[in-house]
């Protein structure tokens, strides 16, 4: 065996590079089953990120339903999800250029059934058969000047007059809307709503309503939910009961609607998540096999479970799968289709046969095929945050086997601050942290205060808590590595996207631990943030700040673009000019006033790109301009031809 090539972390030569993530690999949606047939949705980062409706046949053979140019995504609540379903070989999907919905037979060409030119937009559809329409979620944003009005409408799919077919209106009145569900025989409705200033994961309420003969709704009844209860995918049982995830006792947990006695039965109660944070439509983590059987995935202690729970006896058994991430469960035929994920191989839309155990894949995210010995495995690790509390993260040391460090050096450490804030980092593989590792930089993926998957308990430590707990736990994470002698204490810098570049501009402009740092389309002025941005998270602040105007003090004070005076490292920010949920305004206030400081800072603006990088040359860029710039402000040389960006202020 060769021996290692001595060289100073950072400068490791290593085979995963920007071009082999991005050429190799798609984005992987909603799966759904339709007979004998799986059908899943691919966003593909060298068709500019178009998402794909997919077919996997009986016969195996896999082809592309949606045509080019058309993209199956849709834009309510700007995050999407829930763009298509397939009924008995009908395809019905949202168009993310025009937003209009469409009918395809396979293989025949797609055809619009709603309006041309009415700014509405539609997600998270059932098919009515007997009444030959969709009833799903409708975003109408056709009265200026006001917030887009949401509803549940019932849409014709094979209409007479596409121009009036904008939709008959079914339940109104609440902010929000998802999962329309109808009973088995047609004859129930559910759903779910919340009103401002809740998130679906704060509040929601269950509805059920019966289906008169001319289609429209009786008397609703609330099934569950108020002002402290999240309720989460409701679905009706092949024998016509309702199911339904609620975090009533603080873990979102599984209950079925009692219609005599009107209460809600706990299935099986458990320190676990069955549900998840609703941040698009279409997300599922269970299903039936049969009136007996529910499929389903749970997190307990950062890992995911797949598991069958007889609705009779109420006995949960755990189904071995060779996955530590499973998410997105659509059971039928017999089979479950899932999204699973390991940390040692790209993640991948697996099926498992109900009557074997046997699991295959059907597609992986990527075409990599990486030596185990570039891969560095996640250490899960607790340690000890403000209060006495503790906090959670996944370590990844640096692996490369080709290279080792001088003796006594110790790596940088990046500290990844995950988006939402509520949401969650998992131990999946991930080719971009990999970037990182076997190029001899440290990386601690913090499920800081504020995320899921460990009780509501732990979600609610970041009310009225925002840029304080999440600063405070990846501050403390990092500091914690560096006590352990595993990183480089001098050398620790920190990333994130969206709401994880708020917490990455707030842990540099408030916390003397940081380095450097890279915010990818994130929040500096919290104010513009609360002023200018989409329906779905326009009151989000309420509940992580405060009410807006009356605590604008706690606005101002803590946003980063108000604390230049306290900043003191370098920053590099990326950003899409087409971002309606974090503008490019709020990146270029920020570049402005740091180059008026004379910090070192660097600005790439990728043109066509929304909320996140879908093109891969974006893709690209970003990770190299980002390792371009930690190769400057820390001085250790790259092993490949650099891609350099522009840095203002810099000197060495």
């Amino acid at each position: 065996m060769t021996a290692p090539h001595i060289a100073s972390y950072g400068s490791w030569r290593s085979p995963i590079t920007s071009d082999l993530i991005v050429q190799g690999s798609v984005r992987l949606g909603d799966a759904c089953i339709d007979g004998t047939d799986v059908y899943w949705s691919e966003g593909r980062p060298t068709e500019s990120g178009r998402s794909v409706v997919v077919q996997l046949s009986s016969n195996g053979q896999r082809t592309d339903v949606t045509p080019a140019p058309l993209n199956a995504r849709t834009r309510v609540h700007e995050y999407g999800g829930g763009a298509y379903t397939v009924v008995d070989g009908v395809v019905y999907f949202s168009n993310f250029a025009d937003q209009r919905l469409y009918r395809q037979p396979i293989d025949q060409e797609p055809q619009p059934i709603t309006p041309e030119g009415m700014d509405l937009r539609f997600a998270d559809a059932v098919l009515d058969h007997p009444r030959q329409q969709l009833i799903c979620v409708r975003e109408d944003h056709r009265a200026d000047g006001h917030e887009p009005a949401n509803t549940i409408v019932a849409i014709a799919t094979q209409p007479q007059d596409v121009a009036n077919n904008d939709g008959q209106v079914l339940v109104s009145g609440a902010d929000f809307y998802a999962f329309p569900r109808l009973s088995p025989d047609g004859s129930q409705l559910c759903w779910l709503s919340w009103n401002h200033p809740n998130m679906p994961w704060d509040s929601t309420e269950l509805w059920v309503a019966p289906i008169q003969p001319d289609g429209t709704l009786g008397a609703a009844t609330k099934v569950a939910g108020g002002p402290e209860e999240s309720v989460f995918q409701p679905e009706w049982s092949p024998d016509g009961r309702l199911y339904f995830v609620s975090d009533r006792t603080g873990w979102w947990n599984l209950y079925r609607w009692d219609t005599a006695s009107g209460n809600a039965e706990p299935l099986c109660p458990k320190e676990a998540e069955f549900g998840l944070p609703l941040w698009v439509f279409g997300m599922a983590t269970y299903g039936f096999a049969d009136a007996d059987t529910l499929i389903c995935s749970y997190s307990e202690n950062g890992l995911s479970h797949l598991a069958k729970l007889d609705t009779r006896s109420l006995e949960l058994t755990n189904i071995p799968t060779p996955f530590s991430s499973v998410g997105g469960v659509r059971v039928g035929n017999g089979w479950v289709v899932f999204g699973g994920g390991s940390p040692d191989r790209p993640g991948a839309i697996a099926r498992l046969n109900l009557a074997t155990g046997t699991v295959e894949e059907l597609r992986r995210s990527s075409s990599l095929d990486i030596d185990s010995g570039y891969i560095s495995i996640p250490q899960p690790i607790e340690f000890p945050t403000e209060n006495g509390l503790t906090a959670y993260g996944f370590f990844y040391p640096p692996k490369n086997q080709d290279f080792a460090a001088p003796e006594g050096e110790r790596p940088p450490l990046l500290v990844k601050s995950h988006g939402g804030p509520t949401a969650a980092t998992s131990a999946s593989f991930s080719p971009s942290i990999q970037y990182w590792t076997s190029r001899g930089i440290a990386v601690l993926d913090v499920n800081y205060g504020g995320s899921t998957g460990y009780g509501r308990a732990y979600r609610d430590r970041l009310k009225g808590n925002w840029g304080i707990v999440d600063v405070d736990d990846c501050a403390n994470g990092a500091k914690y590595l560096a006590e352990q002698g595993l990183v480089d204490g001098d050398r620790l810098c920190i990333d994130g996207g969206s709401a994880g570049g708020y917490t990455t501009l707030a842990a540099l402009a408030f916390r003397n631990v940081f380095k450097a740092g890279a915010s990818h389309y994130g929040v500096s002025d919290l104010e513009a943030l609360a002023r200018d941005t989409h329906k779905f998270e326009s009151r989000y602040l309420d509940g992580l700040i405060g009410p807006y105007p009356e605590r604008l003090d706690l606005y101002k004070a803590r946003s980063p673009i108000y604390a230049i005076d306290k900043l003191s490292c370098p920053l590099i920010f990326f950003q899409g000019d087409e971002d309606k949920i974090v503008p490019p305004n709020q990146a270029e206030m920020m570049v402005n006033a740091l180059k008026e400081k004379g910090l070192p800072v660097a600005y790439v603006l990728f043109e066509g790109e929304q909320h996140g990088f879908r093109k891969s040359e974006n893709i690209k860029r970003a990770l190299d301009g980002e390792l371009y710039f930690y190769s400057q402000v820390f001085g250790f040389e790259l092993a490949e031809t650099p891609t350099t960006v522009a840095i203002a202020n810099l000197t060495r």
